[in-house]
């Protein structure tokens, strides 16, 4: 039983390996195919490459870090948030909902979740 999760273990370290030097791959063909005849930049190699990924990755997405939606979307900061603004709603007079509903209406058509949020009682 040990062993089979060894190996699982193994496989998944080199399916990530792999997957990271794809990406790393695509990255350096695509700056060297695209950006040296359009901006004039130099060739780079694939240790630059994976590292333009990395960097990317940790100034654009971060490493685990929770996001407002994807399969994280439960996230503390989405809740507060929620909270907040249906705090703000209950705040509105009647008047100032409608003017709110119609706002909401005309810049997303009327659909979306916060249409059934914010639906006339």
């Amino acid at each position: 039983m040990k062993r089979f999760w060894i190996r699982r273990g193994i496989g998944f370290l080199a399916f990530g390996i792999g997957i990271a030097a794809l990406f790393g791959f695509i990255v350096m063909n695509l700056w060297n195919g695209i950006l040296p005849a359009v901006l004039g930049v130099s060739t780079i190699t694939f240790g630059q490459a994976f590292g333009i990924l990395v960097l990317s990755r940790i100034l654009f997405g971060g490493f685990g870090r929770p996001g407002w939606g994807g399969p994280r979307h439960n996230h503390p900061f989405k809740a507060q948030w929620k909270h907040k603004m249906a705090e703000r709603f209950e705040k509105m007079t009647p008047e100032e909902r409608d003017a709110f509903r119609q706002k909401m209406q005309s810049r997303c058509g009327g659909e979306g979740p916060w249409a059934k949020s914010f639906s006339k009682e």
